[in-house]
């Protein structure tokens, strides 16, 4: 594989990080579409309820009335239960109304006196009805069937049963014991056994449901189902929702029954204290007859809620999709964008779930979320840790290229990677600096002397010209390059480096004079030019460096030498003396000011020299 073709440091973790992504998130949703149970259901269900109270409540269907043996019926028959015969002719004088059919959500388990039974039988049998059953489960036996399966049958008595049909009333809760589906089949020691409202709308229809593993198609209108033949219960609003008449009002005459033709009468419960309830999100106190009646209605068209198998595959593929994008967003952005893309889409699709609620898609709205919070959570932690380590790294590498890289350019290449991409010409002072004597010097120092004695003097010239706000282009040995004007061209550029000429000579006199040399003292010639230059980088691409070029610095190398020739310190030339303008006599005048040849050149050039014997400052 060639380098360009391998793959980076960097891409490997991200891509690891979504495949960690897309595991984890693949797992959650793996365990969503078989139907296992997890510490999210609680929190699901907070959030399915919220959903319902931003939807509303919802009109039920006219075709579901419930007949409550409420607090005015206890009272009046003095106790609860009803007398089998009291039960009779509430259920005589609601077949005179003529009603499709009855759902009776009372256990009629024990036998009583058996004229009072056999005259609620009759009654029974003078309607469709369907009397409940009720299974009990030992939920430390469950073996992972979806189909809740019965230790033990609460089955209603001989007479009751021939004479209507029955159902189980069981009702499917969540962790927080509020009613979320009705399951429609049981398994049990009698097969596999209807539940009461399949057995209710039947009777209804007069067609017999057929089940599938997704959906129930009743009387020509198919429902979807979730897992285990289970109907997702979508509630109308408060208790009373569902039509409510008192069973009372009916037995005492106070209500035409003729309002009861041809719909579907559920009898139960609803007195205080009496019968079972249940909490939902639009009343802390539900019936549980009214839990039934609302999945009936749900049944027999009712808006309900559609939360099958593939609204699950959905929920799993958002869940994969999120996560992976979550990742890849946070590892591939800038963190502050990415935090807030991620954000973005995951309340995005909180917002569709809340929307898609509405209108009757139960969509998971904490799968995502928990597939998406950890590895997102996990990826901007590791992208913390990588930029730091990568700040260390530029801190290193910055820090090492101030060594080969004057400060301010370093600086100004970190702060500007394109810096000087494009050539620029502009005015600046060029000083010249080198030392005489020095070659004889380095033969009686030796390698070691030589560069100890180098050192010293690369950080004095660096020391000063820096003091100056001057830039050290390169040493060459005992010389070196000086500009002022770069990286930006200033007014004083020619006054400081005049300046910083005479205090580099001072410095140097003072500095040899203090020493221990082995031979000799040499002496600082310094050559200044002011001009035109063209500032660019040159080199290779992979290998440049940043370089003032142009006659200019021709110039001022060539005065370094005239410096030599003449025996002199400074020798400067009338441009750069031009330049000082007012400050060109603030070291007194030049000791002598003379036309020079220089190399490279056709015609002699004006030149200041201060010489060797004036005092230095």
């Amino acid at each position: 594989m060639t380098p360009s073709a391998a793959m980076s440091p960097h891409r490997l973790i991200v891509l690891a990080l979504a495949i960690a992504a897309g595991l984890w998130a693949g797992l959650l949703g793996w365990s969503h579409l078989v139907g296992e149970h997890s510490s999210l259901d609680r929190v699901e269900a907070q959030l399915a309820d919220i959903r319902l109270l931003i939807a509303g409540r919802r009109t039920p269907p006219s075709s579901v009335v419930i007949v409550a043996i409420d607090d005015r019926t206890v009272a009046a028959e003095r106790g609860y239960p009803l007398p089998r015969q009291t039960l009779a002719r509430l259920i005589d004088a609601i077949a005179a109304g003529k009603p499709r059919a009855l759902a009776v959500d009372l256990l009629l388990l024990d036998a009583g006196a058996p004229e009072n039974d056999r005259a609620l039988a009759e009654a029974l049998g003078r309607i469709p009805a369907v009397i409940a059953a009720a299974g009990r489960f030992d939920r430390s036996n469950e073996v992972g069937s979806l189909v809740p399966r019965t230790d033990d049958l609460l089955w209603p008595g001989a007479p009751f049963s021939e004479a209507a049909s029955v159902g189980l009333v069981n009702i499917s809760t969540d962790p927080g014991g509020a009613p979320r589906h009705l399951p429609l089949l049981f398994q049990t020691d009698r097969g596999l056994t209807p539940a009461f409202v399949l057995r209710a709308v039947a009777l209804f229809t007069g067609e017999a449901p057929v089940v599938a593993a997704d959906r129930v198609q009743i009387a020509g209108h198919t429902l979807p189902l979730d897992l285990g033949f289970h109907l997702p219960l979508r509630f109308q609003g408060p208790r009373g929702a569902v039509e409510t008449i008192s069973a009372a009002a009916i037995l005492a005459g106070d209500v035409a029954v003729g309002q009861l033709a041809g719909r579907m009468v559920v009898i139960g419960a609803t007195a205080t204290a009496v019968g079972d309830t249940f909490g939902t999100p639009f009343d802390p106190v539900t019936p549980g007859v009214e839990v039934l009646a609302t999945g009936i209605a749900q049944l027999l068209g009712g808006s309900g809620l559609v939360r099958d198998p593939a609204v699950r595959r959905v929920d799993a593929g958002v869940t994969v999709a999120l996560a992976v994008l979550g990742v890849l967003i946070v590892a591939l952005t800038p963190l502050s964008i990415g935090t807030g893309l991620v954000a973005f889409v995951t309340g995005a699709w909180l917002l569709a779930s809340v929307a898609l609620f509405a209108q009757g898609y139960w969509f998971s709205a904490v799968l995502p979320l928990a597939g998406i919070v950890p590895p997102v959570a996990a990826a901007m932690v590791l992208r913390q840790l990588w930029e730091r380590r990568r700040s260390r790294e530029h801190a290193r590498a910055e820090a090492a290229l101030r060594q080969f890289q004057p400060p301010v350019l370093a600086e100004r290449i970190a702060r500007d990677p394109d810096f000087l991409r494009d050539p620029v010409m502009q005015n600046a002072a060029i000083l010249f600096v080198d030392l005489s004597g020095f070659t004889r010097l380095s033969e009686q120092a030796g390698p070691a002397g030589t560069r100890e004695f180098l050192k010293q003097f690369h950080t004095l010239v660096e020391n000063e010209i820096a003091a100056h706000e001057g830039l050290v282009m390169t040493f060459m040995g005992d010389g070196a390059m000086i500009v002022f004007g770069i990286p930006e061209p200033r007014p004083d550029d020619a006054v400081r480096a005049f300046e910083a000429a005479w205090d580099l000579i001072g410095d140097v006199r003072t500095w040899i004079g203090g020493s221990d040399l082995p031979a000799g003292r040499p002496e600082l010639r310094v050559g200044a030019h002011y001009g035109q230059v063209v500032v660019s980088r040159l080199g290779h691409e992979s290998h440049q460096h940043i370089m003032a070029t142009g006659d200019s610095v021709n110039v001022a190398s060539r005065l370094m030498e005239v410096a030599k020739q003449h025996d002199a310190r400074l020798a400067v030339s009338a441009d750069f003396l031009a330049a000082l303008g007012e400050d060109r006599g603030l070291h007194g005048e030049p000791d002598d000011l003379r036309p020079v040849d220089i190399r490279g050149r056709r015609q002699p050039i004006s030149v200041a020299l201060w010489t060797m014997r004036a005092q230095v400052p």
